[in-house]
């Protein structure tokens, strides 16, 4: 990452600040800061000039935040269409790709047009996976309203849609040309769905940024009140993502540990069948943090007071951290190995698991018998 500026009123008032993905000539900017809807034409038009645009949404951000955005897009000179289609994990399908795509082409947008994702990580995968195939890539422009989406899902290219034997199966690292995350935005979330956010955040802190966890450790009140903490873990969350995406971003070595949590998590999202009512996204990313722990633990790698630790933080946040918090049937193991099985970081037919020596400390291990692993989850699934 080359640089990362702030920009300030001339009274000294602090205005978005921004974080520079650095990929060379496709690097991007992730302006992060209250009131960037109202500036979204303004901030396209510098970098897209001349542009054409489709805004893909949900039905739930379009009711709160698709107005103010499409007039702040007509006042800078910018045509654009909407396709707004419905809330929730399952629209990340091959039938509202289908759409998705069919309503670019019918507005006969150019490859140097751009698709503008407004919502959150389910609206920006899948309306990334369509710029990234329509006419071979069009331009991208990430837009998100969730915190989880804000830290993670929208920084990266990472784009793509569930498939019935596994989520994230189908799609394509398609980098955006922007991304701009409006913190006022997070206001209008519910409890629940800024504590998945918060999962996010908590991840970077386990990965490798001891002292960031240690940071939230004392703070965590203060970014859910909203406070300028709130805007620092972002931040610095972006600042993370940032560097890893630079110096991987195909996946090829360190940027799978932002996977941490992941392959359990997302087992067990697709073992719930993708119903937000029993788990979100961040949720189960926080089942699956504690579980990698523990699995590290129990193979001698963590000391359990860390896997206690990340735990307790977790729980103080209003995350699950176990299995059978999950309402609804009760899972089996047979459920998560199925998933597990499908993980994209399996590599012949073993699945590669992010562990820990500890918080910040996480590692690859491609080496772990499934037998353990099964061994492990019923243990997990009786807790």
């Amino acid at each position: 990452m080359k640089r990362e500026a702030a920009y300030q009123t001339d009274n000294g008032a602090a205005t978005p600040r921004c974080v520079v993905v650095d990929l060379g000539t496709r690097s991007y900017d992730i302006l992060i800061g209250p009131g960037l809807v109202d500036e979204a034409g303004t901030e396209i038009a510098r970098r897209l000039p001349g542009i054409r645009a489709a805004v893909v949404t949900d039905e739930t951000v379009a009711g709160l935040h698709l107005d103010r955005l499409s007039i702040a897009l007509r006042a800078a000179g910018i045509d654009h269409s909407t396709i707004v289609l419905p809330a929730g994990e399952t629209t990340k399908s091959f039938a509202h790709l289908t759409q998705v795509v069919d309503e670019v082409l019918a507005q006969r947008l150019e490859r140097d047009d751009a698709v503008i994702a407004l919502g959150g990580g389910v609206i920006g995968d899948l309306a990334g996976f369509a710029s990234a195939i329509v006419r071979r890539g069009m331009r991208f422009v990430q837009m998100p309203t969730t915190l989880l989406a804000q830290v993670d899902s929208s920084v990266g290219g990472k784009t793509g849609i569930n498939s019935p034997r596994g989520k994230n199966l189908v799609g394509a690292f398609h980098q955006p040309s922007l991304v701009l995350a409006d913190t006022a935005l997070l206001d209008t979330l519910s409890p629940r769905e800024f504590a998945a956010g918060y999962a996010e955040i908590v991840k970077y802190g386990l990965i490798d940024r001891p002292d960031f966890f240690d940071w939230l450790d004392r703070n965590c009140e203060a970014v859910f009140a909203g406070g300028p903490e709130r805007a620092d873990a972002i931040r610095q969350s972006c600042k993370a993502k940032a560097v890893v995406v630079a110096a991987d971003e195909r996946e090829n070595a360190g940027r799978a540990l932002l996977n941490l949590g992941h392959t359990f998590g997302h087992a067990l999202e697709a073992a719930v069948g993708y119903d937000s009512r029993r788990l979100v996204h961040g949720e189960g990313v926080a089942i699956g943090m504690t579980l990698a722990y523990r699995f590290s633990t129990e193979r001698g790698l963590c000391p359990a007071e860390d896997a206690d630790r990340g735990e307790a933080h977790l729980r103080a946040a209003g995350l699950p951290t176990r299995i059978g918090e999950i309402p609804g049937a009760p899972l089996t193991t047979a459920q998560l190995m199925a998933g597990i099985a499908q993980d994209k970081k399996v590599k012949r037919g073993r699945p590669t698991f992010i562990l820990t020596r500890g918080i910040g400390r996480a590692f690859l291990e491609g080496d772990v018998a499934p037998a353990a692993v099964e061994a492990f989850l019923d243990r997990e699934i009786a807790r």
